[in-house]
């Protein structure tokens, strides 16, 4: 039997107050509607069909990579008519799933829940026990406890107010029978819409059972209208993620400090995580890690026993085993660190590949080189290695010795074992075991004098 899943996302949002459709604003740095769209993915035999309205060209063009059928609702007249637009892909023996773009954090074991609901003989409605209903269709019951209907809050009498248990929008019926009640829908009601909660009350005059299930909390299910809606899930779902990484065994020094946005592709034991530590993208971490407070890791191999000090940003790169980072170092797309390495203080490293042992410790740019093995880089070293058009290679050999405030001049190469003086300027390629240095004669003026101020 195959699942069609029709998310609708034609919604405005006004009360986002914003240019962006609502959902395109983002939860984990990641857009509403995907967060829905990978959850839906995980249940097999499924094909999803995105209901679109406002701003649905830019919704497609970012989503582009969604294996999705696109259907355009160009007039907003409520839910049941969204789901009417998709009604010619519905065959009579799917299994029809509704969600909602604009609700990022149901679980793939809540969906599985209510499609083992599903039958010509039932239809399965996701509800849930609310404290303050206020907004949400009210779940109707007779004395024997079977739902009858839902009433929308603008239509319900005060009996019907008082009601607690309310409706999540979020339903899944077979094919045949779904089409048969979109056909049936009106919309006299408050709003001059079309509502998919009338096929409740149909499907019990039908003769069919409305099955209940609830989501774990209502949080999982909350829809998202406004900026403080947004910044209550983000927190949620960062809480979701924190608990995930300490049940894995990673220390995190305060789990409500910590945004994950994004994955891990690999996480070892006995890693501790300092406060407001951001990861993104695509992460893989070895044991026995150590990550100060403020970092930035995105889309890093980290190997083991590695110390990350506060402050530092590592950015697609790889940093090799027993290696220590920062405080305030910034590694660049391509960097790549072999064992044992130091990155110290305000160094930055850009498309270059560090050999065992080496040592950039303070004040330092390297771009675009191939550095060796036990090399030392003195503070304040700079390979330079872009004209204003070209970019050109810098390559410093096995055990060499930088000194302080030199600025190499790409394409160069320093050869194994040389020392390079303080202050130079190396335009040539330097020969092994020497010291090579390109200075300015010193002069001291004996009849100088410093300039005084003139009274005005």
């Amino acid at each position: 039997m195959k699942i069609k899943t029709i998310i609708l996302a034609a919604g405005q949002g006004t009360r986002m107050r914003s240019a962006l459709p609502k959902v395109m604003h983002e939860i984990a740095a990641k857009p509403l509607l995907k967060h829905v769209y990978d959850t839906s993915r995980k249940i097999p035999n499924n094909s999803v069909f995105i209901i679109y309205g406002h701003g649905g060209e830019l919704v497609k063009s970012r989503l582009s990579d969604m294996e999705a059928t696109w259907i355009e609702q160009k007039q907003q007249l409520g839910t049941g008519h969204a789901v009417q637009q998709a009604e010619q892909y519905i065959e009579d023996d799917d299994k029809v799933l509704i969600l909602y773009g604009d609700v990022p954090l149901l679980k793939k074991e809540t969906i599985e829940g209510l499609l083992k609901n599903v039958s010509e003989q039932s239809l399965a409605l996701l509800t849930v026990d609310l404290e303050n209903p206020m907004g949400y269709g009210r779940i109707v019951r007779d004395d024997s406890g079977k739902v009858i209907k839902i009433v929308e809050q603008k239509d319900a009498d005060p009996t019907e107010l008082a009601i607690t248990e309310g409706n999540t929008g979020i339903l899944a019926a077979m094919g045949k029978q779904l089409k048969n009640w979109l056909s049936r829908l009106e919309s006299n009601n408050a709003q001059n819409e079309f509502y998919l909660t009338d096929v409740i009350e149909m499907a019990v005059n039908d003769g069919l059972e409305i099955i209940t299930t609830h989501p774990e909390c209502e949080d999982e299910v909350l829809g998202i209208n406004n900026r403080m809606q947004l910044a209550h899930l983000e927190r949620v779902y960062q809480k979701g993620q924190a608990n995930q990484l300490m049940e894995h065994g990673i220390t995190l020094r305060d789990p409500d400090r910590i945004d994950v946005r994004g994955e891990f592709k690999q996480l070892g034991t006995d890693i501790t995580v300092d406060v407001n530590v951001i990861f993104e993208g695509k992460n893989s971490i070895g044991s026995n890690v150590t990550i100060g407070a403020n970092c930035i890791i995105k889309d890093a191999v980290i190997q083991d026993n590695v110390e990350i000090l506060p402050n530092s940003i590592i950015d697609n790169a790889e940093v090799g085993e027993g290696s220590r980072i920062g405080p305030f170092a910034r590694l660049r797309p391509q960097a790549q660190l072999s064992d044992h390495v130091h990155i110290g203080n305000f160094v930055e490293i850009k498309k270059a590949k560090i050999g065992s042992g080496s040592k950039v410790n303070h004040l330092s740019y390297i771009g675009d080189a191939e550095i060796g093995s036990k090399v030392n880089i003195g503070a304040g070293t700079i390979t330079c290695n872009y004209d204003g058009v070209n970019k050109f290679k810098t390559i410093i050999g096995d055990n060499a010795f930088i000194g302080s405030d030199t600025q190499l001049i790409a394409p160069v190469t320093v050869g194994d074992g040389a020392t390079i003086g303080a202050g130079s300027t190396i335009t040539k390629d330097t020969p092994e075991n020497q010291l090579t240095l390109s200075r300015a004669k010193q002069i001291s003026v004996n009849s100088w004098q410093r300039p005084v101020k003139k009274e005005q």
